[in-house]
């Protein structure tokens, strides 16, 4: 009975069809059979390799090479995989996030395997059990709660971090500077004039919200002003929270003349609420968002927003994780945010 080789890379055996050996492609490029074994497992671009380098790529190519990623990871003990956990998965904000996790690591050579389960702290954690037993690398987390069930999260057996929003300060994240972001969105309608601010304030258990309304009173109290507790109303992030939210704030007895809503899908619900009840932006009534995604500027009243680097986050991340799966420690980033300022928004004298 005759016998396969099996090639010390372990990548696949000859004798099967639009299959190569590492065998066949040092063979055809004239190199050693350690050296072929060695190019076909970096990951970079091949221009700036040596010429034996350079031939030993393009044999794979014309072989019809692709490595065996199983047994590559039973001899490294790494899958090449990253776990993600993305709650709300349909929100601009993370998507676009996603895609910029996706990119980056697939530029360093790995996988996703993503999930995107409920905005709830318990589907979270069972998603990110089924990432641990799928024998990932590492995890990416975006919207975890500040309370819940997160010491699970503390002891895990591959480094994870957050974006987009974090759980508090002991997990590293990657995210938006969102005190400053809420301090300047407040500070600008201040200066307008406006006295009378109102918060759509998203759900207490983000980070996001939590904090840009933190940077909202921060703003009051650099001016000496009181918050009036009834102008910051808690909704979810959607247009419908927006909506209501809106809503709420314009039935009060003194109603704002301006409204902070800390994301911009909420703050186009809070523009239909105006339009319902026949008022004018920015006449009747100026507006804020956050986050700046691309819709907002197109709007026939084109939005006043924060803007928050959310493709660097997503970037930024999977260099931190791939860093401490090499052994280096795991550091979050609080990155800088900018206001935009558009048409919603105008001096309180109009």
């Amino acid at each position: 009975m005759g016998t396969t080789d099996t090639d010390p890379a372990g990548d696949r055996h000859p004798g099967r069809r639009g299959e190569a050996s590492l065998q066949a492609i040092a063979g055809r490029a004239g190199v050693h059979i350690s050296t072929a074994s060695r190019v076909l497992r970096q990951t970079e671009p091949a221009r700036g390799w040596s010429a034996s380098a350079q031939r030993v790529l393009a044999a794979a190519a014309e072989l019809g090479y692709r490595p065996n990623r199983i047994a590559s990871s039973l001899r490294t003990r790494r899958s090449n995989t990253i776990g993600v956990v993305m709650p709300r998965l349909a929100d601009t904000v993370i998507a676009t996030i996603c895609q910029s996790v996706e990119s980056a690591a697939r530029s360093a050579g790995y996988q996703l395997l993503l999930t995107t389960p409920p905005d709830e702290m318990g589907a979270q954690l069972e998603a990110v059990d089924f990432l641990l037993s799928r024998q990932v690398d590492g995890l990416i987390v975006s919207s975890l709660h500040l309370s819940g069930p997160n010491a699970r999260l503390t002891d895990l057996p591959v480094p994870v971090i957050a974006t987009n929003r974090h759980p508090g300060s002991w997990m590293p994240a990657v995210v938006g500077d969102d005190v400053d972001g809420g301090r300047t969105a407040t500070e600008h309608l201040l200066a307008l004039g406006h006295r009378r601010i109102g918060v759509v304030a998203g759900p207490r258990h983000a980070s996001t919200g939590v904090e840009r309304v933190e940077g909202f009173r921060l703003a009051h109290q650099q001016r000496d002003l009181v918050v009036d507790e009834a102008l910051v109303v808690h909704s979810d992030f959607e247009v419908e929270g927006g909506v209501v939210g809106a809503h709420t704030l314009l039935a009060l007895a003194d109603p704002p003349t301006a409204i902070f809503a800390v994301n911009d899908t909420a703050a186009i619900g809070v523009m239909g609420a105006a339009r319902q009840r026949g008022m004018r932006v920015p006449d009747d009534l100026s507006i804020v968002g956050y986050n700046d995604i691309p819709v907002v500027a197109q709007l026939p009243t084109p939005l006043t927003t924060v803007h928050s680097p959310t493709a660097m986050m997503g970037a930024l991340a999977v260099e931190r994780l791939l860093a401490a799966i090499g052994g280096d420690p795991l550091l979050g980033e609080t990155l800088p945010v900018s206001l935009v300022v558009r048409s919603s928004t105008a001096s309180l004298s109009r």
